[in-house]
């Protein structure tokens, strides 16, 4: 709880309680779990800590603390709250038209392509890239890692399920992103929900891996890595950084969110900027 903590010189007698209740219980999640929130950003994490507060009528974080360390129902519980899923299809459309532009053609090269989704969420993402893919004849030699720490969220990813309500929003994305076809073409509708082809997730591996705690599994030609660094404090956005630079292969391309830059850490001048404001950037050193 290192860059993020509030000065103890300004913390009233309750909030120095309550940081040493959450580290302790951060601690506590770490050495009976192996979930390392420790260097999370501290508003963001202690905001999801009391909504988990909350939602189980609890008065206090020891209160949560003694329920997640002696029950793995209420562990699995509070990584719901801990990793909450913001995502859709084509989500900043202008990157996609940008990586359509300046990474489709580097690929186009390759036999085999290489892509890791860390932090994949829900899987929005991984369909919509496996569609950008498809539409650019690459996906048939194309192996898609798709990860995330929650199980619960890759096991709705593998399902290739979304409310048939986000359709509308989603549409736009694509026509937006530069998708040539009919968005509704690749999904039926079941329901509520549509369901998307399962073609486009053959070539899609799921695994759990956690960004913080585990180690590089392969080498890459793109990672994207979206909306996943702005939880993490600068020590542990550093060490993120130098994972993805690790697996990343020489002129390979990466993908951050609208939020995030690769500014200011150690692994600045071994990329170039392809777009700036999109976030797409090139390994060249």
């Amino acid at each position: 709880m290192n860059s993020e903590s509030k000065n103890p010189a300004v913390l009233t007698p309750e909030e120095e309680l309550e940081t040493i209740e959450i580290e302790l219980l951060l601690e506590g999640i770490f050495r009976v779990y192996g979930y390392d929130f420790r260097d999370y950003a501290f508003s963001s994490l202690r905001r999801r800590i009391w909504h988990r507060i909350n939602a189980m009528h609890l008065s206090s974080v020891s209160g949560l603390q003694e329920k997640v360390l002696h029950d793995p129902a209420h562990m699995k519980a509070l990584i719901g709250s801990l990793s909450i899923s913001v995502t859709e299809m084509f989500r900043d459309p202008l990157l996609f038209q940008v990586f359509r532009r300046e990474a489709v053609p580097a690929l186009q090269a390759l036999n085999q392509i290489r892509i890791w989704h860390a932090g994949c969420s829900t899987g929005e993402e991984v369909l919509s890239m496996a569609i950008l893919l498809k539409e650019e004849g690459l996906l048939d030699r194309s192996r898609i890692y798709a990860t995330d720490m929650n199980e619960d969220s890759l096991e709705l990813a593998r399902k290739g399920l979304i409310p048939l309500r986000k359709m509308r929003d989603y549409t736009r994305n694509y026509l937006t992103a530069g998708g040539s076809g009919e968005f509704s073409e690749y999904y039926s509708v079941k329901g509520d929900y549509a369901v998307f082809h399962p073609e486009l997730l053959e070539n899609v591996v799921f695994a759990q891996h956690n960004l913080v705690t585990d180690q590089s599994f392969n080498e890459f030609h793109v990672i994207f890595c979206r909306n996943v660094l702005i939880y993490f404090n600068k020590d542990l956005q550093d060490q993120v950084h130098r994972l993805i630079y690790e697996s990343l292969g020489m002129k390979g391309f990466l993908a951050l969110g609208n939020r995030e830059s690769i500014n200011f850490t150690h692994h600045a001048d071994r990329y170039l900027a392809l777009s700036p404001s999109e976030k797409l950037y090139r390994k060249i050193r």
